[in-house]
C-alpha cells in the first residue's frame, strides 16, 4: 500500500502540473483559433509545420528518456555509484547533442521534401506550401531544444523529481500565448511570430531544469566514452524504441496526409483534427501520461529486483486508476463535444463550420481515450523489463491498420473517419500489448479490475444522462459557458455519488493472490 501511495503521489505531482500546463494549452489554442481559425492558410501551414518537429521529439527525445535512460540510470542510483551516474549522464548528453544537431541541420535543409511528403495535398496550393516550408525551417530547431529538455526530464524522473520536468511545458504555452496576443500582429505575416515563440518556449524548458539538476549534483563534462557498458545498454534499448516511436509518430503524419486531401474530407480537416486532438490530450495527459511517467521508475526498480508480483500490482493499480477517471471523461467529452468546442474556440476566424467538424472529430477520438492511455502504461511495463522490441512490432501492425482504416473511412465519415481510425487502432494496440505482456510475466490479476469496470460503466452512463439534461435545461436560462460549467459540476457530483454507492472508489490496492 505504501508503494501505491508513492505511485499516486508521483502521478499526482505530474498530473497537477500537467493540468496547469493543459489549461495554459487551451488558452494557447483559444488564441490560435481566435486569430488564425482552422481553415485559413496560416492555421493549416502552422499546424503542419509545428507537427513535424513536435512529433520528432518523441523519436529522439522523450522516447529515449522513457525507454532507455530511466531503466539503465536506475541501476546507478546508489551512493557508491553517484559519480558514475553523473559520468554516464554526461556521456549520453553529449551524444544526444550531436545527434540532435545533425537532425536539425538535415531537417532544415530538407524541409521542402518533408512538407511535400507529410502534406501532399498542399502541392496544389503554392502559397500554402511555401508558407508551410518556411515555418518548418524556422521551427525545426525546436527539436534540438525539446530533445535536450526531454533528456533532462528523464534524468530528473530517474531521481524521482517529477515537478520541474512536468512544469517545463508550461513555458512553451506561456510564450505562445504572449506572442499570439501581443507580438504576432507586429509581423507582416503574423504566424511567423508564433513560430518564433515555439523556439523560445523550447529554450525555456531547458533553462528551467538547469538549477534543479545542479542542486542534485549535475556537472557538465565533455565525455565521449560511447563504448561505456551503460551506453551500450541504452543503445540496445534506444534503437528499437526509436523505431517504435517513428512508427507511432507516423500515425500522426498519416492522419495529416489523409486530412490534407480537402476535396475528400472537406476544408479545415487538419485544423479540426488538431483542436479535437488537443481536447483529447487533456484526460490522456492528466491521467495516462502522468501514470506512465510515474510508473516507469517504480517498475524499473521492481524489474531490477525481479519483484514480478510487485510489478503486476503496480500495473493493475495504474490500469484501475485509468478506468476510474478516463471512462467518465470519455462519456463527458462525447455527450458535450459540440458545446465544449463552441464555447472554447468559436470566435473570430473559428466559425460554426469549424465547430461542426471539430466536434465531429472529437466524438470519434473519444472512443480511444482509455485504450491510448492504457497502452502507454503497459508499454512502460515492457520498458521496465528492458523489452523495447515487442511494443515496436505491435505499433507497426497498428500503423498499417490505421492507414487502411483511414483510407476506408475518410470518404464516408470525412474527418470523423480519420479520428475513428485512430481510436480503433489504439484499441487493437492495447489488447495486443496486454496479451503479449501476459505471455511474458504470467497472469496479471485483473479479476477485480474487470468486475469494477461494469460498475464504472453504469456510473458513467448515469452521469452522461444527467450531464446532458443539466446542460440543455440550464442553456435555456443562462449563457452557454455557465450552462456548461453547471453541467460539468453536476456530472462530477453524479459520478461521485453513484460511484460511492457502487463502491468504485473502495481502495486502489489489487489483491493478486
Amino acid at each position: 500500500m505504501s508503494k501505491n501511495k508513492k505511485l499516486f503521489k508521483s502521478a499526482g505531482i505530474v498530473g497537477g502540473f500537467t493540468l496547469f500546463s493543459r489549461i495554459l494549452g487551451y488558452v494557447r489554442d483559444i488564441v490560435i483559433a481566435r486569430y488564425f481559425g482552422t481553415a485559413t492558410i496560416a492555421a493549416q501551414a502552422f499546424i503542419v509545420a509545428f507537427r513535424i518537429p513536435n512529433t520528432l521529439r518523441h523519436l529522439v527525445g522523450e522516447g529515449a528518456a522513457n525507454a532507455a535512460v530511466i531503466p539503465i540510470l536506475s541501476e546507478y542510483l546508489g551512493e557508491d555509484k553517484k559519480k558514475e551516474f553523473w559520468h554516464i549522464t554526461n556521456i549520453m548528453l553529449n551524444l544526444i547533442i550531436i545527434v540532435l544537431a545533425i537532425i536539425t541541420i538535415i531537417g532544415t535543409i530538407m524541409a521542402p521534401v518533408i512538407v511535400r511528403i507529410i502534406a501532399f495535398g498542399f502541392v496544389n496550393d503554392p502559397a500554402k506550401l511555401e508558407l508551410t516550408i518556411y515555418l518548418t525551417r524556422i521551427m525545426f530547431s525546436f527539436i534540438f531544444f525539446i530533445g535536450i529538455a526531454a533528456y533532462g526530464m528523464g534524468v530528473l524522473n530517474t531521481l524521482r523529481n517529477f515537478a520541474i520536468a512536468a512544469v517545463g511545458s508550461c513555458f512553451l504555452n506561456i510564450t505562445m500565448i504572449i506572442f499570439g496576443i501581443w507580438v504576432c500582429q507586429r509581423f507582416e505575416q503574423p504566424v511567423i511570430g508564433l513560430a518564433i515563440a515555439v523556439l523560445l518556449g523550447g529554450l525555456f524548458q531547458i533553462l528551467v531544469q538547469i538549477p534543479v539538476l545542479l542542486k542534485k549534483g549535475f556537472y557538465f563534462e565533455f565525455a565521449f566514452d560511447f563504448s561505456h557498458p551503460a551506453i551500450k545498454k541504452m543503445g540496445r534499448l534506444l534503437l528499437p524504441r526509436m523505431v517504435g516511436s517513428s512508427i507511432y509518430q507516423l500515425n500522426a503524419f498519416l492522419d495529416t496526409f489523409f486530412a490534407s486531401f480537402s476535396s475528400i474530407v472537406g476544408q479545415g480537416a487538419i485544423g479540426a483534427l488538431y483542436f479535437s486532438n488537443r481536447l483529447i490530450q487533456f484526460p490522456t495527459a492528466l491521467f495516462g501520461s502522468a501514470l506512465a511517467t510515474a510508473c516507469l521508475p517504480t517498475m524499473s526498480r521492481q524489474a531490477i529486483k525481479n519483484d514480478i508480483p510487485g510489478l503486476k500490482n503496480t500495473l493493475a493499480v495504474a490500469l484501475k486508476t485509468l478506468l476510474v477517471f478516463l471512462i467518465p471523461s470519455t462519456v463527458g467529452l462525447l455527450v458535450l463535444s459540440r458545446p465544449i468546442v463552441s464555447i472554447l474556440f468559436e470566435r473570430g476566424e473559428f466559425d460554426q463550420l469549424s465547430t461542426q467538424i471539430t466536434s465531429l472529430a472529437l466524438m470519434y477520438y473519444c472512443f480511444g481515450i482509455f485504450f491510448y492511455s492504457a497502452a502507454r502504461v503497459i508499454t512502460s511495463c515492457f520498458y521496465a523489463l528492458k523489452d523495447t522490441r515487442t511494443p515496436v512490432k505491435v505499433t507497426f501492425y497498428c500503423l498499417l491498420l490505421n492507414g487502411v482504416l483511414n483510407f476506408l473511412l475518410m470518404k464516408p465519415l470525412q474527418v470523423g473517419g480519420i479520428a475513428l481510425a485512430t481510436s480503433i487502432s489504439s484499441a487493437v494496440n492495447f489488447f495486443l500489448l496486454l496479451y503479449l505482456l501476459r505471455q511474458k510475466i504470467g497472469i496479471i490479476g485483473f479479476g477485480k479490475v474487470i468486475k469494477m469496470f461494469y460498475a464504472i460503466i453504469i456510473a458513467s452512463s448515469i452521469m452522461g444522462a444527467g450531464c446532458i439534461y443539466a446542460y440543455y435545461y440550464c442553456r435555456k436560462l443562462m449563457a452557454g459557458w455557465q450552462a456548461l460549467a453547471i453541467a460539468v459540476i453536476s456530472a462530477m457530483l453524479i459520478y461521485l455519488i453513484v460511484g460511492w454507492m457502487l463502491k468504485i472508489f473502495k481502495g486502489f490496492h489489487v489483491n493478486l493472490e
